[in-house]
């Protein structure tokens, strides 16, 4: 995808409850860029795939092939894999961080009580929140606003995609879509 084509996948969404603005693609690597890949999978078309070695989610189209989106993934230690299955969605999530994260991120405490849905909200736009067996992992798919953290082990565990990829990706997955992490 050239750059022109890459300004109008991630040019300004200005009719979401809070507008969002074009991603600056020049601070994206462009092979991170959304585009339709091979990708041979076992798995059933609609699963999502994080590799979270090349900070890539891939959505399984069938035939062979899969939408790609780049990534930011978990900073070393907080890296995960293994199966799980979207439990729930949310457009503008308020954020509430961890207990864990606030012992190490004391910045975070002002949030305990949650902070809401907007541009500065870590979910961002929208959310898949992460489950197994019934339970909530704390971990999600979420928006990103930092185009730069695109192709990052930055996160907390969670993964992030650009908006505009999140809300590609956030139309076309129901809840119940399984997901695999991959071993990093």
């Amino acid at each position: 995808m050239i750059l022109a084509e890459a300004a109008k996948v991630y040019g300004p969404m200005p009719n979401e409850k809070f507008p969002i603005p074009a991603v600056d693609v020049s601070k994206v690597d462009s092979k991170y860029y959304r585009r339709t890949v091979r990708y041979e999978s076992k798995e059933a078309p609609g699963t999502i795939i994080v590799d979270p070695h090349n900070f890539y989610v891939y959505r399984i189209e069938g035939d062979g092939a899969a939408t790609r989106y780049g990534a930011n993934v978990g900073r070393d230690g907080f890296l995960w894999s293994g199966d799980a299955y979207v439990g729930r969605k949310s457009e503008w999530a308020t954020w509430t961080p961890p207990k864990e994260m606030i012992r190490r991120q004391p910045e975070a405490a002002k949030y305990a009580g949650g902070m809401p849905g907007g541009l500065d909200n870590p979910l961002g736009a929208r959310t898949l929140h992460l489950y197994r067996n019934g339970a909530y992992t704390l971990y999600t798919i979420y928006a990103s606003s930092e185009p730069e953290s695109i192709g990052t082990g930055i996160t907390s565990g969670c993964v992030g995609l650009l908006s505009q990829d999140m809300i590609h990706l956030y139309a076309r997955t129901p809840v119940k879509t399984k997901v695999v992490v991959l071993p990093a």
